[in-house]
């Protein structure tokens, strides 16, 4: 931590800001994103004196969002500055993310005096629990004084917001700063006393570390609750592990891998969990890991027999295929989660396991005999290694047939670096990765947005999360939430950030192909789909971006791999026929319904 009581900070204000910052230091918050503006000031001009890395951001929105990517990517919050005013509410629908999507964030509103507030004074709004329930933990600093008590109350505060936003579940924090004129750091006389540091050293400089540290224990279950999950597992034939997304794989990669050996049951993958890449295939020693399922469920659920018994971890699956089948589905179904919350929407889980994931499938597959349970689910593992051959097959051939969306997904899959970090938009994009993205041994770090499941935001959280990585970054984004974040994308330029974007453009709400308003015209085209006729090639030139439109896909994967390949962002847009591409995933549907039949 920085010392700096030869060099008192030279107002309240200053002192606040520098005590803060100090703290976040000492906890090891590694940068920080900051929105421009006047009542900020003490806050900006400190972190811009500190050894964190600032990334400036024009617009408050996105640079939330790009906070956002960057905890996705590390799991620590990158804290938010901004102004008093609207600034800190456009803020919020990435907090609303956060929120849902269990990611760390710290939000530090810089806010006018209490005595302004209710006055009719200038860019004076309620920041008082500004983001309701979507924070996990709310608080307003003291107005800055050179106070020991206060001043000792910020530095706690500090360190309590980090551990509050990466606690159990982690999540955003909020806190409320406000300051008093003058802001910049100039000299006010008696506002800090002489004496101050050398009085009071705690207060001024802290302690040697963190103020205060925060420790936690891994949520487990009691020998009893385990013995009877263990049970439950052991006498099923037919058993299943289900995945869904979570911005680092959860369970972690081994405690999955020995989880599956010990109960030789396929895992399904959702492609945001972090285990459709990266496990070794099994003829490698690895697990079954099942990512075609949401082609081929709906085809065999008829004349498969249901799992017995299914073990979940992370969030509700992206496939609407697979929940409804789990939903359908009279197994015994044991949900975990670490905060005991529930997040399976169907409702037909029937044991909360309040535990930590990998702690949990370690225990479980220790009291496992492997041999006799890899032995008693053969027939119903050999049907799920049948339907994976059938479906990629039946994928394979699709990709080499014509351009559709899907096929600009699967290609990503199977051509981004090993490693790489892949960011993915919602809407179509995520399904379509879930469809049609075949798991692989890379170390793919996939991300999205399934919280809130917005559209808005992508292009700065995907920018984000490749901040804080090497690794080659693939932005995947459709047309809609291309255009929503065009200001994220001054990131390239401003934050230092290489990418490869892959824009699907098919003019407007695609996704709404899939529901039944698509019969309805109108009002289907103006009010939903929506086509807008714009030609994005300019944002090349006003960002300083490489623009490339590609009309087939051997072209997009030529651009593709010569993209990630090299320095710079490239944005490659894919043109595409929405409702061409719904009838072709129907299409391929009825292919596989056909060989699995």
């Amino acid at each position: 931590m920085t010392d700096r009581s030869d060099a008192p900070a030279p107002n309240r204000n200053a002192l606040w800001a520098e005590a803060l910052v100090a703290e976040f230091e000492a906890a090891g918050i590694e940068a920080v994103c900051i929105a421009p503006g006047s009542r900020s000031t003490p806050l900006t001009v400190a972190f811009a004196d500190s050894d964190l890395t600032v990334f400036s951001h024009l617009d408050e929105r996105s640079a939330a969002f790009f906070a956002l990517g960057r905890a996705k990517r590390t799991g620590r919050p990158t804290p938010l500055v901004c102004t008093s005013g609207t600034a800190a509410a456009n803020f919020h629908p990435a907090i609303i993310e956060a929120n849902q999507a269990r990611v760390p964030m710290v939000v530090l509103t810089a806010d006018r005096p209490p005595e302004l507030r209710d006055s009719g004074a200038n860019q004076t709004v309620d920041q008082q629990k500004l983001y309701g329930d979507a924070v996990r933990w709310y608080t307003e600093l003291p107005e800055p004084e050179a106070d020991d008590r206060k001043l000792r109350s910020v530095r706690t505060t500090a360190g309590r917001a980090v551990a509050e936003s990466t606690g159990t579940p982690p999540g955003p924090v909020h806190l409320n700063v406000p300051f008093r004129k003058p802001l910049e750091p100039i000299e006010v006389p008696g506002d800090v006393p002489e004496g101050f540091p050398d009085d009071h050293p705690l207060a001024a400089d802290g302690r040697d570390g963190p103020f205060v540290r925060t420790a936690g224990g891994r949520p487990g279950l009691d020998e009893t609750d385990l013995r009877v999950v263990r049970d439950a597992v052991a006498d099923a034939d037919r058993g299943l592990v289900v995945v869904g997304p979570a911005d680092a794989p959860t369970p972690d990669r081994a405690a999955l891998a020995d989880l599956a050996a010990a109960t030789g049951f396929p895992v399904l993958a959702d492609p945001l969990s972090g285990h459709r890449f990266g496990h070794a295939t099994p003829d490698d020693g690895g697990p079954l890991v099942a990512g075609g399922y949401d082609g081929y469920l709906d085809a065999v659920a008829d004349s498969w027999p249901d799992p017995a018994v299914v073990v979940r971890f992370g969030a509700s699956p992206t496939s609407k295929v697979l929940r409804q089948y789990l939903g359908a589905s009279d197994a015994r179904q044991f949900l975990v989660d670490p905060a005991g919350e529930w997040r399976e929407a169907t409702f037909a889980a029937t044991d909360l396991l309040a535990a930590d994931p990998t702690l949990l499938a370690e225990r479980l597959a220790s009291a496992l005999d492997a041999d006799e349970a890899g032995d008693s689910g053969r027939a119903w593992r050999r049907r799920f290694v049948d339907a994976e051959r059938e479906y990629w097959e039946t994928v394979e051939s699709a990709r080499e047939d014509r351009l559709f969306e899907g096929g600009v997904l699967s290609a990503v899959a199977a051509d981004a670096p090993d490693p790489a970090t892949v960011m993915v938009s919602n809407s179509m994009p995520v399904r379509d990765l879930d469809r049609f993205g075949e798991p692989r041994a890379a170390a793919l770090t996939v991300l999205g947005n399934r919280g809130a499941s917005g559209i808005d935001g992508i292009a700065s959280t995907g920018l984000g999360a490749g901040s804080a990585t090497d690794d080659p970054l693939v932005v995947v984004t459709g047309d809609l939430a291309y255009y929503h974040d065009m200001n994220g994308l001054l990131a390239v330029r401003r934050c230092g950030v290489d990418a490869t974007v892959v824009e699907i453009n098919n003019d407007g709400g695609g996704i709404f192909h899939m529901l039944p308003i698509e019969g309805f015209d109108p009002p289907f085209t103006d009010q939903f789909k929506t086509p807008h006729g714009l030609d994005f090639e300019a944002t090349g030139d006003l960002y300083g971006l490489e623009f490339e439109r590609v009309a087939d896909l051997g072209s997009f994967r030529s651009a593709f791999a010569d993209s990630v390949d090299r320095d710079g962002t490239q944005v490659i847009e894919v043109v595409t026929e929405a409702a061409e591409s719904h009838r072709y995933r129907e299409e391929l549907a009825e292919r596989v319904g056909r060989r699995l039949g």
